[in-house]
């Protein structure tokens, strides 16, 4: 089947806007939502993505991925005032218990209101409001056919972070973390790694403690981000007085990302 136009696709988005506008509660239409936003762009979402996907989240805990098109996104919905950041951070959760391949390039959470896309490939965020969705819509020309729905090749740069994230796996393992424990110490790493480039830590924030904060041998390194993931799962309000000034910059996480210490 041919792809729409674009001209096509803004007619509808409109249409799909005038529908949904007053449209506030998480539960109660969100899979006819989802289902005519594929619409929107000429895709049965029953082709390509599942709702309420299970999926094993950190800590072995069951988890739903609201909805899930493997290899490509994670949806995740929150009703509308709801905190966007906390579904982030829950999206992340979901990656331990996924397949390689089945690992997103990108990630959508909304309110109904505001709606924020993640292209992890491409390190991209992108932020708007559902009055200006019609305005957005070739952010998501990957839905409508208009881009390869895998990843593309990777950029030297993103070939080399993956080598070094590699080298890490193999330099820990070494040191008898044992595997779960390992593979949630570079989820939450990677999460920080995208917290800097998001803006969900100011002023890359994560860069400055690796680079400012620990020793050039690396000898505290480990130290300094056993603190930094217990201060991540910290409410500001319950954090000692006597906190480090650097990590008393970074923001509450909520969710279940940074509890238990790895060992």
């Amino acid at each position: 089947m041919a792809n729409l136009s674009w001209n096509e696709i803004k007619n509808r988005a409109l249409d799909f806007q005038k529908k949904w506008e007053n449209e506030k509660r998480e539960n109660a239409e969100k899979q006819t939502f989802y289902n005519e936003f594929f619409e929107v762009f000429g895709l049965s979402r029953r082709r390509v993505a599942s709702f309420e996907e299970p999926v094993k989240k950190l800590n072995n805990r069951q988890g739903f991925i609201d909805l899930f098109w493997k290899g490509v996104l994670i949806v995740e919905h929150k009703s509308l005032g709801k905190n966007l950041q906390e579904a982030k951070a829950q999206a992340f959760e979901y990656f331990e218990g996924l397949k390689e391949g089945e690992l997103p390039r990108y990630i959508l959470v909304s309110d109904f209101n505001n709606f924020e896309l993640f292209d992890l490939d491409e390190n991209e965020e992108y932020r708007f409001e559902f009055k200006d969705f019609y305005k957005n819509i070739k952010l998501f020309g990957f839905i409508a056919g208009y881009q390869k729905r895998v990843y593309k090749d990777l950029e030297p740069a993103n070939i080399k972070a993956s080598e070094l994230m590699g080298k890490l796996y193999d330099r820990l393992a070494k040191n008898n973390y044992k595997q779960h424990d390992l593979e949630l110490f570079l989820v939450r790493v990677l999460f920080c790694l995208f917290a800097d480039d998001t803006g969900i830590f100011k002023n890359e924030d994560f860069k400055y403690l690796i680079e400012d904060k620990t020793k050039e041998d690396g000898s505290d390194t480990g130290i300094w981000l056993h603190q930094l993931f217990e201060v991540l799962d910290t409410k500001i309000e319950e954090r000692q007085t006597n906190l480090d000034e650097t990590l008393k910059e970074f923001p509450y996480i909520n969710g279940s990302l940074f509890e238990n210490a790895v060992k």
